[in-house]
């Protein structure tokens, strides 16, 4: 029999799994099928952008009045208005879109954060057991399952795409300017044939009906576990700038400062797959069909390899972990800006996503399972400043994409990792030295029926 806690973290994983199944295809497949005058990067970096902003005031907010699961809800809802705007792609409905789906990309995953920590700590509590365990296998679980996202998303794009009469043989000019050889400027929408229109309407729908199921299976399913707090919350108001700079003020703590170059380094390195591996070595030396293919071997990898970091953090610890995906993401930077794409070499298309997977599970599952542990009395504004961080690399890769050569795009990629290698271990020697306080040491005691331990006091936790 399956705890409570369990079950919860398996409605968000799926109503993530569902609702990513749309978006990581789109995203995959905006630098290619919205290549004109860089309209889908544009949007990508929008998105990116407007997550920054939303990081900035909106997760503390909407967490502390409508609670972890109506705002994964609404959250799902701006994500699901991208999709709408793909149906008709242009300026005046990718970019609105957009905005909008970056407005609420930020609370959506603070929210998530917030539930699995909580969650985590509230087993840990009934179990006895470390609190940081239970979070990283929690996490773990979460991305096995939403990460399989990659698979199904591109699966779709590609047996739609597939059906396309207009293929063609790349000719071998194209050829020349594929991977980081060239400049990779020239890889522009002319020499991108983009699926017929009644396709790409298919897909679009099927993205559409996929993420309203996400909100239904979250909004039925899921447990209000922070029901209480809020109520309270909204019944013992604190002030709107308490409260809206909750995030800015977690940066006084110098961890989270000495964190920054490797949350950016997320958002760096998955741009970098979406948007220039998918365009300049998949669209560019295979066409467009084959993303989806190349991308399902990512997120299998990357699916995978989350479950089994998950359980082996706590054996192998985080450093670990970092250090094999840093030597992972440098071994395949250094290949990249060598290897010539051609499509006589089609099993190396998919190495390097499948290795990209490995090395993403482990940024992914470690560092929020690390943020966790690190700051488990202000989780909203920690997991806020995870978002913000994360997605100003996205937002600066997307920005330099289409007048940079690509060349230059892995220089900067790899000097990201390097910074990254030099300023995490600084954090983790000095949680190794002085231990976060777990959250279940806090006393659990019942009064009138409320449990007051720390861990459910969501009122204090953007308290410094």
């Amino acid at each position: 029999m399956i705890s409570r806690n369990f079950k919860n973290v398996l409605v968000v994983s799926i109503g993530f799994l569902s609702l990513f199944t749309a978006y990581g295809g789109l995203q995959s497949l905006q630098s290619s099928l919205n290549a004109e005058d860089g309209m889908g990067v544009t949007s990508l970096s929008v998105i990116y952008g407007s997550i920054i902003v939303s990081s900035m005031f909106l997760p503390p907010i909407m967490i502390k009045n409508l609670g972890c699961k109506w705002t994964i809800v609404v959250g799902m809802a701006c994500y699901v208005s991208y999709s709408f705007g793909n149906l008709l792609p242009g300026w005046y409905t990718l970019i609105p879109t957009s905005v909008i789906l970056g407005l609420g990309g930020s609370p959506l995953w603070s929210a998530k954060c917030t539930y699995l920590t909580i969650s985590g700590n509230k087993q840990a509590a009934k179990d006895g057991k470390r609190g940081s365990d239970i979070i990283n296998q929690y996490f773990g679980i979460f991305f096995f399952i939403f990460q399989s996202s990659a698979v199904w998303g591109n699966l779709m794009s590609s047996l739609i795409f597939g059906q396309d009469t207009s293929i063609e043989d790349i000719p071998e000019e194209q050829l020349l300017t594929c991977g980081a050889a060239d400049c990779g400027l020239v890889v522009n929408s002319s020499s991108i044939t983009r699926p017929e229109k009644k396709l790409v309407w298919t897909l679009v729908g099927c993205y559409i009906g996929v993420g309203v199921l996400a909100m239904i299976i979250v909004a039925v399913f899921l447990d209000n576990i922070d029901r209480e707090q809020t109520s309270q919350f909204r019944g013992r108001r604190e002030p709107f700038f308490h409260t809206f700079l909750a995030t800015f003020r977690l940066l006084k703590d110098w961890r989270l400062v000495t964190l920054i170059p490797l949350t950016m380094y997320s958002g760096f390195e998955q741009s970098f797959l979406a948007g220039e591996y998918t365009k300049n070595y998949v669209t560019c030396a295979l066409g467009i069909h084959f993303v989806g293919y190349v991308m399902m071997c990512f997120g299998a990898a990357n699916s995978l390899s989350s479950f089994l970091f998950g359980r082996l953090a706590r054996y192998t610890g985080r450093a670990a972990l970092f250090f094999l995906a840093a030597l992972i993401n440098f071994s395949c930077i250094i290949a990249l800006l060598f290897w010539r794409p051609r499509p006589e070499n089609l099993p190396i298309f998919f190495v390097f996503p499948a290795l990209w997977g490995i090395a993403d599970a482990v940024w992914q599952t470690q560092t929020n399972a690390l943020y966790g542990v690190l700051f488990p009395k202000d989780k909203e504004a920690a997991f806020a400043n995870y978002r913000m961080w994360e997605s100003l690399g996205f937002v600066i890769a997307f920005a330099y994409s289409t007048f940079l050569c690509l060349e230059y795009k892995l220089y900067i990629l790899l000097a990201v990792l390097l910074l990254t290698v030099i300023t995490y271990p600084i954090v983790e020697y000095y949680e190794h030295k002085n231990p976060t306080p777990p959250i279940e040491q806090a006393t659990h005691q019942h009064h009138n029926g409320t449990i007051k331990g720390e861990e459910f006091s969501i009122i204090s936790q953007t308290q410094l």
